[in-house]
């Protein structure tokens, strides 16, 4: 079975390196490098998920898509608009209405950070605040309940910012298991690698 995991905003795809050691089972994992998408084109959330689209078409299969927070959030609307493509979704301290204070917040931050703080993640500063004001308006509140294929939901136990999309996730969608996250925050995949990579090979067991 292939896995695909999508990293976040502010990350890269090595950021999975220490998960995927501890997914086997005859699991096949892709960690796509998303920001690569954005080549030649602006940088805006509908580029990036024309990204997906494309990337996904390669696959005749049916696959396992996970997504941490942005990537989360992509992973949900493919699984949303390809359902006879997605076998099952791990969704990763993800939003699916995005909350329109905490972006501007962001932003704001982003704006009196220096260019160097951006590092090697594949955008520049002007870039991530194109690509976060494009996702203003993202709500896909209303077509939870049209996902019925099988569904993780993951939480850090110390991510605040996301726990009460993840409890609602869980309420809304049919076929769903939530975990915590011992010992992590947002970003789980850097906190926790390894009891996230034990975990997600559980379910992809199941």
């Amino acid at each position: 079975m292939k896995c695909i995991l999508l990293h976040g905003l502010g990350q890269k795809p090595s950021d999975w390196d220490n998960t995927i050691k501890y997914i086997d089972n005859g699991v096949d994992v892709s960690c796509p490098a998303l920001f690569k998408w954005l080549a030649k084109t602006e940088a805006s959330y509908n580029c990036l998920y024309r990204g997906l689209e494309k990337y996904c078409d390669e696959f005749d299969e049916p696959f396992i898509l996970g997504g941490l927070s942005l990537g989360g959030i992509l992973a949900l609307q493919y699984a949303l608009e390809y359902s006879d493509k997605v076998h099952s979704l791990i969704l990763m301290g993800a939003q699916f209405t995005m909350p329109k204070k905490m972006l501007r917040l962001q932003n704001m931050i982003f704006r009196i950070l220096p260019s160097k703080a951006f590092g090697d993640t594949g955008l520049d500063k002007k870039e991530v605040i194109s690509l976060c004001n494009s996702m203003m308006e993202l709500n896909f509140m209303e077509n939870l309940r049209d996902i019925h294929c099988r569904t993780l939901v993951l939480c850090g136990e110390n991510d605040k910012s996301n726990l009460d999309a993840a409890l609602k996730l869980k309420a809304y969608i049919k076929n769903v298991e939530m975990t915590f996250i011992a010992n992590a925050g947002h970003e789980i995949n850097i906190d926790s690698p390894v009891q996230l990579g034990k975990t997600i090979n559980a379910f992809c067991s199941g």
